[in-house]
């Protein structure tokens, strides 16, 4: 399947560049030559969800017990560990009860199908397409935020990669200008995936650098601008006006912009990562996520979580260092790896 970004940019390489269809072709076919490799590190990378939430389903579930209030119960704990969420967990709860009630379920084990089928739900009802339109003149403008250590910085090279392999013209952006070595870091990431970096002096107006980047970047042909902020406790409410201004001065330059608001998120703080989303997408109505260290350490189960709790798509999840390891969010791919049999463990 083409990407989120592949269908919303590749109309618009074409316009503009009047390339064929046989570059594309070559893409898509690589990227289903990785999938089976990318399955397998996905299960593993889910390991301990499986571990603390799938493994315990099946013990739960082993002789193919009554669906009772003690069993409800043990259920109900298991998600709850899982960081399935408090709120999440209580509406898988009621819609099992109504299933029971309907005898629509016969016994355990056609529950823990129904509870499959339920959260692939939450999961398929949070993959929309990029729903910003694409600017019919100048770049497509990715504002990227998250709180200090997500890897935000890491994840804006990987997509930097993942543009310029879709055969995008991208620059980076270095408006962080407030963390010690973080246009440095951007700049290394340039010049690993071969693409121009736009940077000022520390201490410089993120907004001010912003402005400037943009002015560079519409007379030059660019495709994607990907704007790295800094890293900001999503408490600290001065910082969060900061965003809002950097906000404006994008529209301002280019109305519409910033065309997609991604929120870097860390899939080990666990339940911390729900109300970084609600305070940042308070702030700057967030249009994308992206989770990253999804690599065995994490609970898989935030991501049912998110999923649950807001409209926000899920672009991109994170299961390694490599280049290669950030990827399109896909739904069935997600639940497949997380119901999937003990192989990851034992490979």
């Amino acid at each position: 399947m083409l990407s989120w970004f592949k269908k919303k940019l590749g109309g618009a390489q074409e316009h503009r560049q009047g390339q064929g269809t046989e570059s594309s072709a070559v893409q898509i076919q690589q990227q289903a030559s990785e999938e089976p490799r990318f399955f397998s590190r996905l299960k593993k990378g889910l390991s301990r969800t499986r571990k603390t939430f799938v493994h315990q389903l099946d013990a739960l579930f082993l002789g193919k017990r009554k669906i009772d209030a003690e069993l409800l119960d043990e259920l109900e704990e298991i998600l709850i560990m899982a960081d399935i969420g408090a709120a999440t967990t209580q509406e898988l709860l009621e819609k099992t009860r109504e299933q029971v009630k309907r005898d629509a379920l016969g016994d355990a084990l056609a529950l823990k199908e129904a509870l499959k089928e339920m959260i692939l739900g939450y999961l398929r009802r949070a993959d929309q397409p990029a729903d910003r339109v694409m600017p019919l003149h100048g770049p497509f403008v990715i504002m990227v935020l998250g709180v200090n250590g997500v890897g935000k910085t890491t994840t804006i090279g990987k997509l930097a990669h993942k543009f310029t392999q879709a055969g995008q013209k991208v620059l980076l952006v270095a408006a962080d200008t407030f963390r010690a070595a973080a246009s440095e870091q951007l700049q290394i990431w340039g010049q690993r995936v071969g693409v121009e970096v736009v940077a000022q002096q520390a201490g410089a107006d993120p907004s001010s650098v912003v402005y400037d980047a943009l002015d560079y970047a519409r007379p030059r042909n660019f495709d994607v601008v990907l704007v790295d902020t800094a890293g900001r406790l999503h408490t600290k409410v001065n910082l969060m006006e900061e965003l809002k201004k950097i906000k404006r001065v994008m529209d301002k330059k280019i109305p519409g912009a910033p065309h997609e608001i991604l929120l870097v998120l860390d899939a080990t703080t666990g339940q911390n990562a729900i109300s970084q989303v609600r305070l940042f997408n308070e702030a700057v109505e967030v249009t994308g996520l992206a989770l990253t260290k999804l690599d065995g350490t994490a609970k898989g189960g935030i991501v049912i979580n998110i999923c649950h709790e807001f409209n926000i798509p899920l672009r991109f999840i994170g299961i390694g260092e490599q280049m290669e390891d950030l990827r399109d969010f896909e739904p069935n791919e997600f639940v497949e790896a997380l119901f999937a049999e003990g192989e990851a463990e034992r490979e």
